[in-house]
């Protein structure tokens, strides 16, 4: 045989790579060219032309939600777009979320895959991108029951109002110390969630400012990365490459939180073998890792991989969301002292001024509700819903919408449509929620479609009631407990209020301010 030099097989190495690139190359364009051709006799609906190969993809840019409402008002509210090969539909109106999530939810009942699911949430273990069927529906059974039931939610309503109550005196304590609302939020949230979850404060102790901030960042992370239209999804073929470097940085910060949660299942499994038990589980992971002993009624067991894949789910989905819109609301009452002033005499009038807000306060005070709702509209958690997937084809408004195609929700355009929300749909006007306003009796839980968001239909986020309580409760509490301020030199006017675009919509800039306290001070004492 002859032995090749080492330049030769350089060359022919490079050579068969060039070779692979140029057959998935002209495979994919094959295979574009062909759905062209069924675009074309079959009735989707409009949108942009898109470049070869890659599709609309070059035109979603660095904002998707805000690019696609911008689509919407050329094409209509049911718009198809072309994401490498494969049919993308968006429903930007109430009313065509309504067909989709309502009346065909049947049929977009499973997610599409994707690189996120795959690299970080444990190869679809979870429960956001599980596919539709028994265990999915184990899954989501599992956390209504031990979690967001109304039974749960009564059981840990002094554990929230425990971390709630430690944050107004962590905040207090600084002494009118500039505090990021984020960080301190997100703080609360998720030890008010993983000692119902896991039995214990996650950031307690000496290192907790460190660790939560560690926390925070890596969530932040997760929801950016997972919220890249990554090229390899959409162009088969061309996923081995990860152009955009998104795969590698799914995978390594999959492992920061593989190993965050290695070390709580162990931890757990540990105090559960020296404790004296009876037998009884309370928390949610104890009851999890029975499952990983024995299989569920319907036969499904949970392996380690399955509740370190959930627990993602609810540290993650559970957290970011709720301190986000936390912060957004508190940003746009700092914008708006009057509404902040009204919300202030509210609280005043059912809470008074010696004790903090109690959960049982909310049913009492509509126009921090109106505030809380019209957050979520201007400033959504969820700016495009988690895709869906066609199971069949189906017709909609006329047009067919394809089997296998991928639906996206703008509910960030929903909320700004002007026919569904005539008076100035871009203001923070709380007040149209209010007896006597253009929306009084919209609610938050899938029912109203110009206002969904936490989705609708089957996939409704799991968690909302949970989400909803927690928003307004700490909103509630940190509006009544202090008067909010900006760093100096900092204009009200000038409050940066952009948004970062993810999975989850953050503000770009977190809200740094200066609290002062405003009640009596036997209200911020400990067990007041």
């Amino acid at each position: 045989m002859v032995k090749l030099s080492e330049n030769q097989a350089k060359n022919q190495m490079a050579l068969l790579i060039f070779v692979f690139i140029f057959i998935a190359f002209l495979l994919t364009s094959l295979l574009l060219l062909s759905g062209n051709h069924r675009r074309r006799i079959r009735r989707l609906p409009p949108g942009p032309k898109g470049w070869p190969i890659i599709g609309n993809l070059p035109q979603l840019g660095p904002k998707p939600h805000q690019t696609l409402h911008a689509l919407s008002k050329t094409f209509g509210p049911i718009l198809s777009l072309r994401l490498g090969a494969f049919d993308v539909i968006v429903a930007s109106s109430a009313a065509a979320a309504s067909q989709f999530l309502r009346t065909h939810d049947a049929n977009f009942s499973s997610r599409p895959p994707n690189s996120g699911a795959k690299h970080v949430a444990y190869n679809y273990q979870d429960l956001v991108f599980a596919p539709y069927g028994a265990r999915w529906r184990m899954l989501r059974r599992l956390c209504t029951s031990h979690l967001f039931s109304t039974k749960a939610m009564e059981d840990f309503r002094q554990v929230r109002g425990g971390e709630v109550e430690q944050l107004v005196r962590r905040i207090a304590e600084k002494g009118g110390e500039a505090v990021d609302v984020g960080v301190e939020v997100n703080t609360c949230v998720t030890n008010a969630l993983t000692r119902v979850t896991v039995g214990r404060r996650v950031f307690g102790g000496n290192g907790e400012k460190e660790g939560a901030e560690e926390f925070k960042e890596m969530v932040v992370e997760l929801f950016r990365l997972a919220g890249v239209f990554n090229i390899g999804d959409f162009v088969p073929g061309l996923g081995w490459l990860d152009l955009q470097g998104v795969v590698k940085k799914m995978k390594k910060l999959h492992r920061r939180f593989d190993e965050f949660f290695e070390g709580i299942i162990a931890e757990h499994r540990e105090a559960e073998e020296k404790a004296d038990s009876d037998g009884k589980r309370s928390d949610m992971l104890s009851i999890l890792i029975g499952l990983n002993e024995e299989a569920s009624g319907e036969g499904i067991k949970l392996t380690d991989t399955g509740i370190k894949a959930l627990l993602l789910n609810l540290f993650v989905a559970g957290t970011d969301t709720t301190s986000s819109t936390v912060e957004w609301a508190l940003a746009e009452l700092i914008r708006h002292p009057n509404l902040l002033k009204q919300a202030q005499i509210e609280l005043d009038s059912v809470v008074g001024s010696d004790r903090l807000v109690s959960e049982s306060d909310l049913p009492n005070l509509p126009f921090l509700q109106a505030i809380v709702k019209e957050t979520f509209r201007l400033h959504p958690s969820t700016p495009l819903s988690i895709p869906r997937i066609a199971s069949k084809d189906c017709e909609i408004d006329g047009y067919l919408i394809p089997e296998g195609s991928t639906l996206l929700v703008n509910v960030w355009s929903i909320a700004r449509d002007p026919y569904m929300w005539p008076d100035e749909p871009l203001a923070f006007r709380p007040e149209r929620f209010l007896v006597g306003g253009l929306h009084e009796g919209v609610d938050l839980k899938g029912n109203d479609f110009e206002l969904i968001p936490f989705g609708a239909g089957r996939r409704i986020c799991v968690g909302l009631s949970l989400g909803l309580r927690m928003v307004q409760f700490m909103t509630a509490t940190l509006i009544h407990a202090f008067d909010w301020g900006l760093v100096q030199g900092q204009m009200v006017e000038n409050l940066d209020m952009e948004e970062a675009y993810g999975l989850g919509l953050r503000k770009a800039v977190p809200l740094v301010s200066k609290p002062t306290t405003r009640l009596s001070p036997m209200a911020y004492a400990k067990n007041a």
